[in-house]
């Protein structure tokens, strides 16, 4: 029924049908000349929004996290990351520097980072057309585009290059795959944003950067992205809740040598710590970008598979105990974990 009404909309697009997304063939991701980012930004920009996300409060939000989106549909369906909006109480979307405004979860795929929002009693909103990751070849020109930091009521936008395709990426044990790395700065804020090429078309949600990093950044490829969204609007979100730490890791004996030397460890096994997500227990302990992670509650865990092991027998507002390794010096400290929807049985 879906696909019918995406193919129907395809050949004659209509505003009355408000949850369909535009879906238009792509066109060449990088012309002769180069891209014009001022064009790009005119034509994507009225479908970037602001997410803030938090806990709600009589007319605002408390202690409130920040992401970006893409909207989908002129009644208010935003495309963004689930962890933009993991664990969160109240959601409130900003639409082309207005007014925040309260919007509700319709449905949320941690496996890949996605998430749909609605925004109440929305009309009118200017929808962005999705492209395809397919016609994306290495070198081709990119915009991301986002409202990284939280810095204004204008997006930010930076040019980069695809530098690789089909790459992967762990976070608390989740294995994020179909991503496009560029070189186009993704800071926080970014996430949920679209990644964009020169005939304005999204071809990637933005969803990680990695602190410290040299011009690497992330995107899920929007291919990937298409089927979760109809899964998401059939109403078959992944709804299992486990606790949440939030860290990117990746296991001490994977990495080459220069980088193992820079931590100043003696250890030779253990996860670590790429990057913290902002708001999270990993961030509310002083968990930091460089720390070796040794054992949660006494377990040793030296894979991401076995800290998402763990994870999984622990429930949203569990404390656990990181036994950690920071620049030689062994400390412990105490997280709060918050919640994350997962598929069932995984």
């Amino acid at each position: 029924m879906l696909a019918a009404l995406l193919a129907a909309l395809i050949a004659a697009p209509s505003a009355s049908v408000t949850t369909a997304l535009l879906l238009r063939e792509p066109g060449r991701t990088s012309p002769a000349g180069g891209i014009d980012v001022q064009a790009v930004l005119r034509t994507v920009a009225p479908s970037v929004v602001t997410i803030e996300t938090g806990r709600a409060g009589a007319d605002r939000i408390f202690g409130s996290g920040a992401g970006s989106g893409v909207v989908l549909s002129s009644d208010g369906l935003v495309l963004t990351n689930a962890h933009v909006v993991a664990g969160a109480d109240a959601i409130r979307v900003a639409v082309s520097g207005g007014p925040p405004r309260p919007a509700d979860l319709v449905g949320s795929s941690p496996s890949v980072d996605i998430a749909l929002v609605r925004v109440r009693d929305a009309s009118g909103l200017v929808p962005a057309t999705l492209g395809s990751s397919v016609a994306v070849a290495v070198g081709d020109d990119v915009v991301a585009i986002g409202y990284a930091l939280s810095l204004g009521d204008a997006p930010t936008v930076t040019r980069g290059i695809v530098s690789a395709k089909g790459r992967s990426l762990e976070a608390d044990g989740i294995v994020l795959d179909d991503l496009l790395q560029i070189d186009a700065a993704i800071n926080r804020g970014n996430s949920g944003g679209p990644l964009v090429n020169s005939a304005g078309q999204v071809i990637g949600i933005n969803t990680a950067g990695i602190p410290n990093a040299q011009n690497l950044g992330f995107a899920i490829e929007i291919d990937a992205v298409r089927p979760v969204v109809e899964q998401l609007l059939a109403g078959r979100g992944e709804l299992e809740v486990r606790g949440f730490l939030g860290v990117t890791t990746r296991a001490v004996g994977e990495l080459a040598r220069e980088a193992r030397d820079g931590l100043r460890t003696a250890e030779a096994t253990g996860l670590v710590v790429l990057r913290v997500q902002p708001g999270s227990g990993a961030a509310d302990a002083d968990l930091r970008v460089g720390d070796v992670i040794l054992a949660i509650d006494g377990r040793s865990v030296e894979t991401p598979t076995d800290l998402g092991d763990l994870l999984r027998t622990r429930s949203a507002g569990d404390s656990v105990t990181v036994d950690l390794d920071r620049q030689g010096e062994r400390r412990s400290v105490t997280a709060r974990l918050g919640s994350r929807a997962v598929p069932a049985g995984r």
